[in-house]
């Protein structure tokens, strides 16, 4: 009953602190907070992400994303994973920070995430 309750709140808390933060690239899925997959064409994307190249870049915008080099930098640790289905979070890297965002609005009410206005 406990874990029913845990999963959904854990997965709140790290879905909301993915919208902007600085994270690190984890090689072990076992370290990792969360599993992303990268998706190769914008319309079946959760969250449209830019990579920013300075970590204050990143803060309080969402799908403003700054890798870090080392994991006690980060805010959240990723695993990339080989499969759509594996994934926790969808994502698709675009080209221009104004387009960076949530695309997949059900995921977002499903989790209660907060936008950028």
């Amino acid at each position: 009953m406990i874990q029913k309750l845990l999963l959904p709140t854990l997965l709140f808390f790290l879905i909301q602190s993915l919208c902007a933060q600085n994270v690190f690239n984890s090689t072990a899925e076992h370290n990792a907070d969360f599993k992303v997959f990268v998706v190769d064409r914008e319309y079946k994307a959760d969250l449209l992400v830019f990579k920013v190249d300075r970590a204050y870049k990143a803060k309080d915008n969402v799908g403003l994303w700054y890798f870090t080099d080392a994991e006690y930098k980060a805010d959240i640790s990723l695993f990339f994973v080989d499969r759509d289905y594996k994934s926790d979070l969808k994502i698709f890297y675009v080209d221009r920070e104004y387009k960076a965002g949530w695309r997949n609005e059900n995921k977002k009410s499903e989790l209660n995430i907060p936008t950028r206005e």
